[in-house]
């Protein structure tokens, strides 16, 4: 059975899944893997304790994962509560149909409801599974690392951090593991190595007793100890060294490297896929609380920027390379002046910021456009071009800083008198990719027909989004990764969330030769108390800015708003069609935002329980929403299926007894059947049957506490060496006596059996009993656990039914020959 082995296999899955962590919000998902690799071990054990053939390792292995889905996920359609039904692999089905639409709709770390539960469970076990096929049965530990490292592969494709050094620690300490229980194994077969050191003289030749005062001992001790420090070691190099060289790790080794205080030089900022980060925080069912904030803004806050997006490369919207020396610290000075800003009213906002101690990794301070003063301690540095606030080492989370930034205030006369732009803000920002479909760029054309003006044209765009166009705010569309993914929003599906609209109205606005980039953040949140704002995951978002000379970079809202849309999002005021003259019935249509100024009712707390965040298919159930969708119904369900399948040997033994003397109430009187082959035919005795299945029952019993039985031996030699070897008592020695001549009779001769079958019945009892008291404890919980006669039943059952299918197989291949020979 291998049962350390199963065990060292069990362990090293377990410990490679830890790798998975980044992709889910909780740790719950580790112990649905847990209840699935122990499903898992024990198919492999009962297929090897059966020794069945190693193709049926696996499919032992994936029913025994099969009962305990059933049993965790789809109990009340199953048979039973576990045994699968129609029912329940359809409910199944449906359920992993619905994992993987919630695995494409959230971004990692993505909640574990019940769908993405049973997702994570199959995929672990069914790793459990191959790693127990390769390194357990076929004895091939090394390629079982194979399975073990898709694991780490899956992290790595979904998030660019990846997996953390101490998971990758614990992973590789696990497959090293297997590889040295393997390697033990293996030498084992082989003998113990032993070396002999003695004082003096020549080593002794092999067989040979030692001479006096040498010493003799076995060195395994010291080839194991350097086998260990080796692979130690090696684990250390793999995850020390890769941190320590530059560029690799883009925070050097543990996160305290790269970008620190009093680095020369220029460096290249890495962050995390923007596009990404939105997408998570948007889809987090905790709505937890990202920052707080105090303004002094008289016209209420404005959205806080994290990023601006000024590269379109025809599939995503991204930002340029940055590069960072030591003169773009904050320095607690005065940052550059907001590019394009000369006309527009402006007025200065003091903004006090308390990021929640529980984020990680915002290395993006966010803040209110234009910063023109940020003091915060850390390493900070700022962009020029854009005004981003960024740090090489530090995070935002838990700490407290103040920004004072330049709000413009441009209205639709401002906006509409800009005329031209530089010539740097051209090259730059209104560069679209040559494969652009001229569908989009006649759409483009076709939606701001009429307007004369750069300001025209957005609010047309914005106006298109929002109401005319018959878009769709669903925050269950997956995030775009190709250009054709834009193409489909704008001209087919018209669903999605804010990134989607943001995109697609600055590439818009870019064809029509508007400077334009995507700006991400926060909305400003929800106002708690007078002049103090509360800014949660929900909030996060993305928007368009577009250039106009004079006014700066300017904000537009194409997303709706309110309960059907983002929550707090706010249309500006000089974004919104003028009213009055001949164009009222235009202009009396509703926009995103019924609210002027700081009246926001859509943001007020009444409304954010009228938010749908999950798109169409409406909120989680009372079930995912609880705990993840992990209750104890699947540890409960686990311990009864290990149980069951450690009871089937024996239930298949107890089933064999009880039709063995049932066959013989139903069996016509003077019918006899063969005894097994052993010794010759019945003849037909009349209750040669009973002696027959009696004397079976008894040799059953003989081996299942270890008892040698020998072929060859006649039943009155077998029955005189047994009560020699066991020196039975009186009582069971007699009817060890009465079975063997009973099967004598029915062998050898043709009178009448001695005995009656209830009479040979009662002395098997007596004899299994005589048996277990002459045995040890263990011979006898395994003669009740785990019988050996039900394992050679089965194994020949299964050796039969192979052999027919090939006896099958050999006929149907003949047939066409014996066709033609016709």
């Amino acid at each position: 059975m291998r049962i350390r082995m199963t065990v060292v296999a069990a362990v090293a899955t377990l410990a490679c899944s830890i790798g998975l962590y980044p992709l889910f919000a909780s740790g719950k998902w580790f112990w649905t893997g847990v209840a699935a690799v122990l499903a898992a071990a024990c198919g492999g054990l009962v297929s090897r304790r059966l020794r069945l053939p190693a193709v049926l390792d696996p499919l032992f292995g994936l029913a025994a994962l099969l009962l305990y889905l059933t049993a965790a996920y789809a109990a009340g359609e199953a048979w039973l509560g576990f045994v699968p039904s129609p029912g329940s692999l359809a409910h199944l089905a449906d359920l992993a149909g619905d994992g993987w639409n919630a695995a494409n709709r959230y971004a990692a770390p993505v909640p574990l409801v019940s769908g993405i539960g049973l997702l994570v469970a199959a995929g672990i076990g069914v790793v459990a599974v191959l790693v127990d096929l390769l390194a357990v049965r076929l004895r091939r530990a090394a390629p079982a690392g194979l399975p073990l490292l898709a694991m780490y592969s899956v992290p790595a494709a979904v998030r660019q951090d990846g997996v953390g050094w101490l998971a990758f620690g614990v992973g590789a300490l696990g497959f090293l593991g297997l590889l040295m229980a393997d390697a033990r194994e293996q030498v084992g077969g082989w003998g113990r190595a032993v070396t002999v050191h003695r004082h003096g003289g020549e080593l002794p030749l092999a067989g040979a007793e030692p001479p006096s005062g040498q010493r003799v001992r076995a060195d395994g001790g010291r080839r194991a100890a350097s086998g260990r420090r080796i692979a130690v070691g090696s684990v250390a190099i793999a995850v020390l060294l890769p941190m320590a060289i530059p560029g690799v790790h883009p925070r050097g080794v543990f996160g305290m490297g790269g970008g620190g205080r009093g680095q020369g030089g220029t460096q290249t900022v890495t962050t995390p896929d923007p596009l990404v980060s939105l997408k998570r925080e948007l889809t987090r069912l905790d709505d937890s609380v990202v920052l707080t904030y105090r303004t002094d803004d008289p016209d209420g806050p404005d959205y806080l920027r994290l990023y601006a997006l000024d590269r379109f490369d025809g599939d995503r919207w991204t930002y340029s390379r940055l590069s960072s020396s030591a003169a773009d610290r904050l320095s607690d000075r005065t940052l550059p002046p907001p590019p394009g800003l000369s006309i527009a009213p402006v007025h200065e906002v003091t903004t006090q910021v308390k990021v929640s101690g529980d984020v990680r990794d915002m290395t993006f301070l966010p803040v209110p456009y234009a910063p023109a003063r940020v003091s915060i301690k850390g390493d900070w540095r700022v962009h020029r071009q854009s005004l981003m606030i960024y740090s090489l080492s530090d995070s935002a989370g838990g700490r407290a800083y103040t920004v004072k930034s330049l709000r413009a205030d441009p209205d639709a006369a401002d906006l509409s008198a800009a005329v031209g732009y530089p010539a740097d803000v051209v090259s730059h920002y209104t560069a679209v990719p040559k494969n652009i479909p001229q569908q989009v760029r006649a759409l483009a054309q076709n939606v701001t027909a009429g307007a004369a003006t750069a300001r025209a044209q957005a609010v047309k765009l914005q106006r298109w989004f929002t109401l005319t166009g018959g878009f769709t705010y669903d925050l269950s569309t997956p995030a775009p990764q190709h250009g054709n993914d834009l193409v489909d929003f704008l001209l087919r599906s018209k669903r999605g969330y804010c990134e989607q609209f943001a995109a697609s109205m600055a590439l818009m606005a870019r064809i029509l030769g508007i400077p334009s980039r995507v700006a991400m953040g926060y909305t400003s949140g929800t106002e708690t108390q007078p002049g103090t704002w509360v800014v949660r995951s929900r909030d996060a978002h993305a928007w368009p800015e577009l250039y106009f000379e004079g006014s700066g970079w300017v904000r537009f809202e194409p997303t709706p708003a309110g309960p059907a849309g983002q929550g707090t999002a706010v249309t500006p005021a000089y974004s919104q069609p003028a009213s009055g003259g001949g164009r009222q019935g235009d202009d009396a249509l509703p926009t995103p935002s019924a609210t002027s100024g700081p009246d926001r009712s859509s943001a007020s707390p009444q409304a954010a329980p009228h938010r749908n965040d999950t798109g169409p298919q409406g909120g989680l159930t009372q079930q995912d929403s609880g705990n993840g969708g992990m209750s104890a119904a699947p540890w409960v369900a686990g311990g009864v299926l290990v149980l069951l399948l450690l009871a089937v040997p024996m239930a298949l033994r107890a089933l064999t007894r009880r039709r063995r003397w049932a066959a013989l109430s139903a069996r016509p009187r003077g019918e006899d059947p063969r005894p097994d082959g052993r010794g010759g035919a019945s003849g037909g005795v009349p209750g040669g049957g009973a002696a027959h299945a009696a004397w079976r029952e008894m040799r059953a019993d003989a081996l299942d506490h270890g008892l040698e039985w020998r072929p060859s031996d006649s039943p009155r030699a077998a029955a005189r060496r047994l009560g020699e070897l066991l020196e039975l008592d009186p009582v069971p020695a007699e009817a060890l006596g009465r079975i063997a001549r009973a099967e004598e009779l029915a062998r050898y001769s043709r009178a009448r059996a001695a005995e009656a079958p209830e009479r040979l019945r009662a002395d098997v009892r007596t004899v299994r009993a005589a048996f277990a008291a002459s045995v040890g404890r263990r011979a006898r919980w395994r003669a009740r656990v785990f019988p050996p006669s039900a394992m050679a039943q089965a194994r020949s059952a299964v050796r039969g039914t192979g052999n027919r299918a090939a006896d099958l197989a050999d006929r149907l291949n003949e047939l066409p020959n014996r066709m033609r020979r016709r």
